[in-house]
């Protein structure tokens, strides 16, 4: 049998115990009594995308403070901030390609390795920039460069994560222990937003603007050392170590991915996209939305998203192990359904109707988006061949987030100033959930319960 990259690969596989098993293309577990992964190595993997959220929803909650900071204030400023976010996660995508083919070819700690480093890196350099009024117009564009940066190993982060959840997981819990990353992610949300709101509210605004703002940038820069040290005594996947053993390694995983696996590609698109517009527009822009529509102050709404990111957290994980209970795919179409109906209402309820029911909508949005998340993480993975899994959520799910998760802020800004529509951010969930839906209801199951793996 050989790959899309002409690689030649065994019809079967051994097992350690020495009995020859048919290779599975589709959810690749080439050896089926393979022992999970280590609980300490697994949970480092499934901690450590609290950084990842931590970092760029730190900045969409921080952005009205980064607008003054960086960028003169006035009310232009938060447009462009929002418009730098967009730009960054053009180098989402190309990181997540390169880091997706190093993992495919050398391993995912690998991987994973060298975009928690990059990450380190950014995030001290960040909290050192000057502002603007040290150096002008100069300093917004080294904070957008530095974006690039982190958006560049970000993109190859939490598909990694993913990836080696599923690949160490016991098969009949997967849905479960890929979630803990969409759990741990919204860790990352939710210290990004205590923090935001702890630095606002301490902080006189003079102090915030000359060098408060620093103070949570450098505490994401230790945290993703200390991460990155945690992850140097991490096991290897054990399906890419038994690939490796039994030549099931593609020489051009990116290639395969494009060819024999493209059908799952545009699947794992159409999932991302969706979790990209429910987190992006129906929870770390809620708070710039209530601001920007005088429902609360800055720091008002930021305390109201740590509420609604501990709601994700608590649901994520239910989310998940109901999946594996019940499958991906009628649980995403349940929570499509939700989403393509409530949205577009809750945005007007939350900025007209008080602060009681802005806590209600913000929750209401946080469960639609973390229960997808927490499917998603599953069922995007669980879409490809081991041999080019990375590099199949690379082009796939990190492609989807560049477009719906970078663009979708600025788009709800500048739709909110476009019409005075107060519905407009909610619309555009509704509208990107009535598009999956088609998608969901002709996508095969993937849970190992219900497929009888």
């Amino acid at each position: 049998m050989t790959t899309g990259a002409g690689v030649l690969k065994p019809d079967t596989c051994k097992t350690d115990f020495g009995l020859s098993l048919p290779w599975s293309p589709l959810l690749s577990e080439p050896s089926p009594v393979l022992a999970p992964v280590a609980p300490a190595s697994m949970g480092i993997a499934a901690i450590s995308t609290v950084v990842e959220w931590y970092d760029f929803t730190l900045y969409i909650y921080f952005v009205t403070v980064l607008a003054r900071v960086f960028y003169g204030g006035g009310t232009g400023s938060v447009g462009v901030a929002l418009a730098g976010f967009a730009v960054a996660y053009v180098m989402r995508p190309l990181g997540a390609v390169v880091l997706g083919v190093f993992g495919d070819r050398h391993g995912r700690r690998r991987a994973m390795m060298v975009s928690m480093a990059v990450m380190t890196v950014a995030m001290a350099a960040t909290a050192c920039l000057p502002t603007r009024a040290m150096a002008g117009p100069l300093a917004g564009w080294l904070l957008l460069a530095l974006r690039c940066v982190m958006a560049f190993a970000v993109g190859g982060e939490y598909t990694g994560v993913v990836a080696y959840l599923v690949e160490g997981a016991p098969p009949a819990r997967r849905g479960l222990i890929a979630s803990l990353a969409s759990a741990a992610s919204e860790v990352g949300a939710l210290l990004a937003a205590a923090v935001s709101a702890l630095v606002v509210w301490s902080f006189p605004p003079a102090a915030l603007d000359s060098w408060g703002w620093r103070v949570p940038f450098a505490i994401g820069a230790a945290l993703a050392g200390a991460i990155w040290i945690g992850r140097s005594h991490m096991a290897e996947s054990p399906e890419f170590l038994d690939r490796e053993a039994h030549g099931g390694l593609d020489a051009n995983p990116l290639a395969h991915a494009l060819g024999a696996e493209r059908v799952s590609v545009l699947r794992g698109f159409s999932i991302s996209s969706m979790g990209s517009m429910c987190y992006y527009v129906g929870i770390t822009y809620v708070p710039a939305f209530l601001v920007a529509s005088g429902a609360m102050r800055e720091g008002a709404a930021l305390w109201l998203s740590t509420l609604a990111a501990l709601m994700v957290i608590a649901v994520t994980p239910v989310a998940g192990a109901l999946s594996d209970r019940f499958g991906r795919r009628p649980m995403m179409i349940g929570i499509a359904l939700v989403g393509a109906a409530l949205p577009a209402l809750l945005f007007p309820v939350m900025a007209h109707d008080g602060a009681l029911a802005a806590l209600g909508g913000a929750v209401v949005l946080a469960m639609i988006g973390g229960s997808w998340s927490a499917v998603a993480a599953s069922a995007t993975a669980e879409q490809f061949s081991g041999g080019a899994r990375l590099s199949g959520l690379a082009l796939g799910v990190t492609s989807a987030t560049a477009v719906f998760g970078g663009l979708s802020p600025w788009v709800a800004h500048w739709l909110i100033d476009a019409t005075h529509a107060a519905w407009a951010p909610g619309m555009m969930i509704v509208v990107v959930a009535a598009c999956v839906l088609p998608v969901l209801l002709t996508m095969p199951e993937t849970a190992p319960r219900k497929i009888g793996n």
